[in-house]
């Protein structure tokens, strides 16, 4: 699995996260962002276009029915469609945020629990769906 280039989506109602990240040791991102998720077929015409993936991953929660049905007709038949369980995903991301991003200022330095992102995290909740997906194939 290793060179492996995944898609990954976090479904959502409103936004979806998107990433593409590659199978290395450790596994690289190469693209994310949130897109609404009526924006989401010409972003992913957009993605698909720039990075071969060869699997798209879809988180299994919050509208991944509607989000795969959207998304099959775009890919060519050769890219397969599989859903990574979600569960924590979202706690996940705002701690890998919290990380990638430190503190700025004494109030954040002296109360790290009361940060919250500035931005929608849903495109590294995408990254973490990719991590788990490429770690359960090892």
């Amino acid at each position: 699995m290793i060179g492996t280039l995944a898609l990954a989506i976090d479904p959502g109602t409103r936004k979806c996260g998107i990433a593409v990240v590659q199978n290395d040791a450790p596994p690289r991102t190469q693209y994310r962002e949130v897109v609404t998720t009526p924006d989401l077929p010409a972003a992913i015409s957009k993605i698909i276009a720039r990075f071969p993936a060869n699997v798209v991953l879809i988180g299994d929660a919050t509208n991944a029915q509607i989000v795969e049905s959207v998304v099959r007709p775009l890919l060519p038949s050769s890219i397969a469609i599989e859903f990574v369980a979600e569960a924590f995903t979202s706690e996940r991301a705002r701690a890998r945020w919290c990380r990638e991003n430190p503190p700025t200022n004494l109030w954040e330095r002296l109360f790290p629990g009361l940060r919250t992102p500035a931005e929608p995290v849903d495109d590294y909740a995408a990254v973490i769906l990719a991590e788990q997906y490429f770690a359960a194939q090892s």
